[in-house]
């Protein structure tokens, strides 16, 4: 029996793809559906069935293209907006998130110890000579409290068999006969505070096991010891299998390297990463398990596979969980059935860095001496013990910002850890562990002597957010840490910052309705915001042309009557500045003020430093 089949052609409706808006969707689903539904729907207004089902329709596709957008967002470093996607970008790029920076100094340790006679001749009592123990805490007079990290030990002498310390006669009785000396060593010192605690792992076998640490703010750990005495360390990645130690010279050429390095395997090892938004710092543990055997570099895939019995000329896929993978000794073994006693510092900030002088109390002392010293004499020594602080402890930094982790990021991204153009060196300088101090700003320039060495310039901040120039131990720490990435061919010679201090003399014309207290009151208010420390970078020019903005923009002015910058220097009506002289006229060039080569402008006391006048 014949059937008739009837064929429908349905017209072509074409879509568009380029809607990304609420609007946008609406206007190209209205004009959809008077194209092709015209016939059965009239009213597409607002209130109508219609225009409701638009709506949705719109909202959903508008909700949909903007989360789309934002993931899309979300896998870039530079485009990033969630916290948890960016210290993820930056953990990536290889920058550990730290924490604020501890302060540090080196204190001169002053001790007092009864002479003896020796071949005709009176020398410091060798059974009295103390050493001042790592861990042994000071206080600044504002109560910071500051941990001697090595110990200074009073008795160490040269391959000439002299003290290294400096020897001073301090009494001589009637018969001029010496009967005190005074000894005198510098030891570093950080603000960071020591904590130990104790952690008891259970006994079953956990690959990567974490833990937290108690305490916020984690610069550094010391040391991570089980129940066997094993060290645990740290390394930068868990495939790195051996790390450098250091110990103490003790060859005749102590004076010339006094610590010696060697290369150890680290079969327990493990890393270490900050959460920013919470401060805590947790510790991840390696893979394998110390009571297996393992003697393969990779594991092999076919001890995984599933066994196959008897005569079979087909059989499916075979399927391995890639995990087991993973059950190697080469990635680091996790600790079971022991007890981890963890030492390590913490805290820092800018408020840590205190004035010359300051260190001088004692909150805990620790010492050794000599078995054979009578009691009454270690009682007598330890209490003479006095310590300074010549140089101010400076290095301590608040926790950087998340825009500034993620500039290094974005510059360390491709360093693959060696310095090699100039953004790697900054970045590298920029992510120096917390533990060794935090340089503000940093600046380089090729060197004009040496085409193959550049110039580094760095400053660094005190307790109140004033530039001061960078102690020497911070630059030795800097120094250390930066010939482990350096090319063995390059130099970098490491420079103070020039600090030009500054001050605004302006004068402006306003109108009769303005009140002139309050209009300078606005424009020194919007100036001193200009002028913000944070603003400025080592090397970086004043516009001329922001400023008058800053001016002319604030309501009432009509005119600017004068302008011009000052030099202060010195000490200037009790206040302190720097002692680097400059000539803004010389320096002023195409509208821009230019500091000298490796300088950086301060307004060092915004209050005094802008002054304004209404003509």
């Amino acid at each position: 029996m014949a059937r008739n089949i009837k064929k429908e052609v349905k017209k072509h409706k074409e879509v568009s793809y380029l809607q990304k808006d609420f609007q946008s969707f609406r206007s190209q689903l209205e004009s959809f559906s008077r194209q092709h539904y015209g016939d059965k729907v009239v009213d597409f207004t607002d209130g109508s069935l219609a225009g409701m089902f638009l709506d949705i329709a719109s909202y959903v596709g508008d909700s949909m293209s903007f989360y789309l957008d934002h993931q899309f967002n979300e896998l870039s470093i530079e485009t990033a907006v969630e916290e948890t996607n960016i210290e993820s970008h930056i953990r990536q790029s290889g920058i550990e998130i730290s924490g604020p920076s501890a302060s540090v100094t080196d204190l001169t340790i002053r001790i007092k110890v009864p002479s003896i006679l020796s071949n005709g001749a009176y020398i410091p009592d060798d059974i009295s000579i103390p050493s001042v123990l790592s861990g042994t805490i000071f206080a600044s007079q504002a109560g910071i409290e500051f941990t001697l990290l090595e110990t200074v030990n009073f008795k160490n002498k040269d391959s000439d068999g002299n003290y290294i310390a400096d020897i001073e006669i301090y009494t001589v009785n009637g018969n001029n006969q010496i009967t005190e000396f005074i000894m005198t060593l510098q030891g570093r010192c950080s603000s960071s505070k020591t904590f130990t605690e104790t952690i008891t792992i259970e006994d079953a076998f956990v690959p990567f096991r974490t833990i937290q640490l108690n305490k916020t703010d984690v610069s550094e750990i010391i040391s991570i010891i089980d129940s066997s005495e094993d060290n645990y360390y740290e390394v930068e990645s868990l495939t790195q299998d051996s790390v450098f130690q250091r110990y103490e010279n003790t060859r005749n050429d102590y004076e010339l390297s006094q610590q010696r390095l060697r290369l150890i395997p680290a079969p327990k090892r493990f890393v270490k990463f900050r959460s920013r938004s919470s401060g805590i710092t947790t510790i991840r543990f390696g893979s394998g398990n110390e009571e297996k055997f393992d003697e393969d570099i990779i594991p092999d895939p076919s001890d995984h596979a599933i066994k196959l019995y008897g005569d079979r000329k087909t059989f499916a896929k075979i399927a391995i969980d890639p995990n087991e993978l993973l059950d190697t000794n080469t990635l680091g073994i996790s600790p079971r059935n022991t007890s981890l006693t963890i030492t390590y510092r913490y805290g820092g900030g800018l408020n840590d860095n205190v004035p010359a002088g300051s260190i001088q109390s004692i909150r805990t002392l620790l010492t050794k001496f000599n078995s054979s010293a009578p009691s009454t004499q270690v009682s007598e020594v330890r209490s003479t013990l006095s310590v300074i602080n010549d140089f101010p402890a400076l290095g301590g930094e608040n926790e950087p910002s998340l825009e500034e982790l993620r500039t290094t990021a974005i510059f360390a991204k491709t360093m693959q850890n060696r310095v090699v153009t100039r953004e790697d060196l900054i970045a590298r300088v920029y992510s120096m562990p917390s533990n060794f101090g935090r340089i503000f700003r940093v600046s380089v320039r090729d060197n004009p002597s040496n085409p193959l060495s550049a110039q580094l310039h760095i400053i660094s901040r005190d307790k109140s957010k004033k530039l001061v120039i960078s102690p020497d131990t911070l630059k030795e720490n800097l120094v250390v840490y930066l010939s482990q990435y350096r090319l063995i061919s390059d130099a970098i010679d490491i420079l103070d910052a020039q600090i030009i201090n500054l001050s605004l003399k302006y004068s402006a014309n306003i109108d009769v309705d303005s009140n002139a207290e309050l209009v300078i009151q606005s424009i020194n208010s919007n100036l001193k915001d200009y002028f913000k420390i944070e603003n400025f970078q080592i090397d970086q020019p004043i516009m001329i042309g922001d400023i008058e903005n800053i001016i002319l923009n604030t309501r009432g002015v009509l005119s600017i009557g004068s302008m011009r910058f000052l030099n202060r220097t010195g000490l200037f009506e009790g206040r302190q500045y720097s002692m680097e002289g400059y000539s803004p006229i010389r320096n002023l060039d195409r509208g821009m003020l230019f500091p000298p080569r490796g300088g950086i402008f301060e307004l060092r006391h915004p209050n005094d430093d802008i002054i304004g006048r209404i003509n």
